[in-house]
């Protein structure tokens, strides 16, 4: 493990004050998040020694490449990835992306799994994959119309404790639009974690088209943009704040 020694500098970033700025102390191990050259993009400079790409064994390196070869979902994903960021780079939105990068991997029916607080852009969208040509089903995070109590949630975490108030069933919407046989699934706008669970038990490749963010328009990246103005609240330590929290926490120690 490479530790950060006092005064080192590499691509301009001294490591040392990055370091302590970060609260991790002399003994951080050195990563992507260290580096100032970012090489691995245009190899135009020099590797920093710490680079974790640099120190991976050849074999391990040209397995995963092998990954992206041939028919696969996983080459036919990563080659119309790369095809609509070569030919469409800040020429089209993420909407218009989204439906390019449908239509490159051969997709035909698209799942959209949607927030209930979101279904009049999820609408939106669907007419706008008609038009393309595609079939479409949205599945409501409200699926099943279970109450939040069933399924562990206290009744004084509902936003209206004390009347019914259904759960988000994420895996309910992975399961009906696997029994669909979508081609590919859209996120759109699911909860934090939410959307973890819709991918993990998606059969199809699922993106994300809309993330939510209550606070910001659905425009998480405005906190980081602000955190050294208006939002300065963002760089502070966040507590507990609920016993579901810190015993998930006990859970994985």
């Amino acid at each position: 493990m490479l530790t950060v020694p006092e005064g080192t500098y590499f691509g301009g970033i001294d490591l040392m004050t990055l370091n302590e700025s970060e609260g991790g102390g002399a003994e951080r191990e050195l990563g992507c998040f260290e580096c100032g050259t970012l090489n691995c993009y245009r190899r135009a400079g020099e590797f920093p020694p710490f680079c974790p790409g640099e120190a991976l064994d050849d074999g391990v390196l040209q397995g995963v490449v092998a990954e992206y070869g041939g028919d696969s979902i996983d080459a036919r994903v990563s080659r119309a990835a790369a095809e609509v960021e070569g030919v469409f780079y800040g020429k089209l939105t993420r909407v218009e992306e989204t439906i390019e990068f449908a239509r490159r991997i051969g997709a035909r029916r698209v799942g959209l799994a949607t927030c209930v607080g979101l279904i009049g852009e999820t609408r939106l969208f669907g007419k706008m994959l008609k038009a393309n040509g595609f079939e479409y089903r949205a599945v409501l995070c409200k699926a099943g119309s279970v109450d939040k109590t069933a399924v562990g949630i206290p009744e004084e975490l509902k936003l209206k404790p004390g009347s019914f108030e259904g759960s988000c069933n994420p895996i309910l919407q992975a399961r009906m639009l696997n029994e669909w046989k979508s081609d590919i699934n859209v996120v759109i706008g699911l909860c934090v974690g939410h959307d973890a669970l819709f991918c993990r038990h998606s059969d199809a490749p699922a993106i994300t088209l809309i993330v939510k963010d209550r606070v910001l328009g659905h425009n998480p990246a405005a906190a980081l943009y602000t955190s050294g103005s208006y939002y300065k609240k963002v760089m502070e330590r966040r507590g507990e704040s609920t016993p579901a929290s810190s015993s998930m926490s006990r859970s994985r120690e």
